[in-house]
């Protein structure tokens, strides 16, 4: 049974988690098995969007007990080198070229919670249950640390990381880690309702402002402002802005929406 599944339909592709017997628990066979859909997938001009979400009765319910067990054990070399591996992984969604949606629901936890926040637009079902448990464990959130402090900012990430708690779906919605909350029977709707919309986009542009938002973390303020109007050039420039233009006169579908 594969780790990762991917199922296409259309432009949209779907990635699952697929070790529901565990929640879904992170190791690194299923990392680098998210590792080669996401390559693949960012080849593929025919892909426009990806929805991320887990087999089972969870979304992600955090790192593997075997393979925490075996951390423990491990030489320091052997836990940066794994560490490193695992690292990589994160930074390949949040990195991704093109829209990912996180499909969530049970239990995200740990490293869940930091694929939650490495999606670009993540929808969670009302009953779904969160945590930074790692403190708990005496271990703590470092892999993931930087996409929830991009999505949830020092003030309310310094609570949850520091007590490890368990909250519901709606404290995810009022601290910035989910964009929506909907019942569990409407979650594929607004799921696909969300890709939905993402595909109204041209897929160039998105590219470039997924670029110019990672841009943005990484670059001091006056040398992002200075880059913007070369930037916006670039894009004006481009072929699709111009179909995007003249199908906007012309009262029809740009081209990637034909």
């Amino acid at each position: 049974m594969p780790l990762i599944e991917v199922e296409r339909e259309g432009a949209l592709a779907r990635v699952w988690f697929n070790r529901p017997e565990v929640h879904n628990a992170l190791n690194a066979d299923l990392g680098v098995a998210l590792l080669e859909a996401l390559d693949a997938l960012a080849g593929d001009d025919s892909c426009r969007c990806v929805i991320l979400g887990g087999r089972g009765p969870s979304f992600c319910a955090g790192a593997d007990i075997g393979a925490m067990k075996a951390s423990a054990s491990a030489s320091f070399d052997e836990n940066v080198a794994e560490a490193t591996r695992l690292g990589a992984v994160f930074a390949a969604l949040a990195d991704f070229p093109k829209p990912v949606v996180g499909r969530v629901h049970g239990g995200v936890y740990g490293g869940g919670v930091g694929f939650a926040c490495a999606c670009d637009i993540t929808v969670a079902s009302d009953d779904a249950k969160f945590g930074l448990t790692e403190v708990r464990l005496g271990i703590l959130p470092g892999l993931i640390s930087p996409y929830v402090l991009r999505r949830l900012g020092d003030r309310q990430a310094r609570e949850l990381m520091l007590t490890g708690e368990r909250f519901d779906a709606a404290t995810a919605l009022r601290v910035g880690l989910v964009h929506h909350v909907v019942p569990a029977a409407e979650l594929d709707a607004k799921v696909s309702e969300r890709a939905g919309e993402l595909l109204k986009g041209g897929p160039h542009a998105q590219k470039r402002i997924k670029a110019l938002l990672a841009q943005w973390a990484d670059t001091p303020w006056t040398a992002y402002r200075a880059s913007l109007p070369r930037t916006l050039a670039e894009v004006r420039s481009g072929d699709e802005a111009k179909d995007a233009l003249a199908a906007f006169f012309e009262k029809r579908k740009p081209r990637w929406m034909a």
